[in-house]
């Protein structure tokens, strides 16, 4: 192995990047907790039972103004009281909330998970959804925006990764 000098002022390499095992372990398990928007509307598109149930984390005004197709809506609060009531415990449970910037999502799949079910959680949420162009529901009705083409692929149904 071939040792090497790091510029100074690289703070990319400060601290070493880890063994690939270690960065296999992290990643595979970074995997099983969460998915993103592209794969969740692929699966919800597709024809037949997707495998899962998408839950929806936030405020009863935040579901109105726009949510996910199709998703069961169940602010974080209420899950210790109503999860069991409204969602199988053998089917696995993808939540959301508004965006990257919120962890309502990690907090809902946190009391989900303390209850016994199988989650992941959305990364981009609510935001990322409307802004990769996939059609969401309001109180109105299906709404669909314009991808934005810094968060979409601008030529292809797929980005490819």
């Amino acid at each position: 192995m071939t040792s090497h000098t790091i510029p100074v002022g690289n703070n990319v390499l400060r601290v070493p990047p880890a063994s690939p095992a270690a960065a296999a372990a992290y990643f595979g398990a970074s995997l099983a907790h969460h998915t993103d928007v592209s794969d969740v509307a692929a699966a919800l598109q597709a024809d037949g039972d997707p495998g899962f149930v998408v839950l929806d984390s936030r405020s009863t005004a935040s579901w109105d103004q726009g949510h996910v197709p199709g998703a069961v809506h169940l602010p974080t609060a209420l899950i210790p009281e109503q999860a069991p009531g409204l969602l199988d415990p053998a089917v696995p449970v993808v939540t959301y909330c508004w965006g990257p910037g919120c962890d309502g999502g990690a907090r809902a799949a946190l009391a989900l998970a303390e209850l016994g079910y199988q989650v992941k959680e959305m990364l981009g949420g609510f935001e990322y959804w409307v802004r990769e162009g996939f059609t969401f529901e309001t109180w109105e009705g299906p709404r669909r925006r314009t991808a934005d083409p810094l968060t979409a692929p601008a030529d292809a149904d797929d980005c490819g990764c």
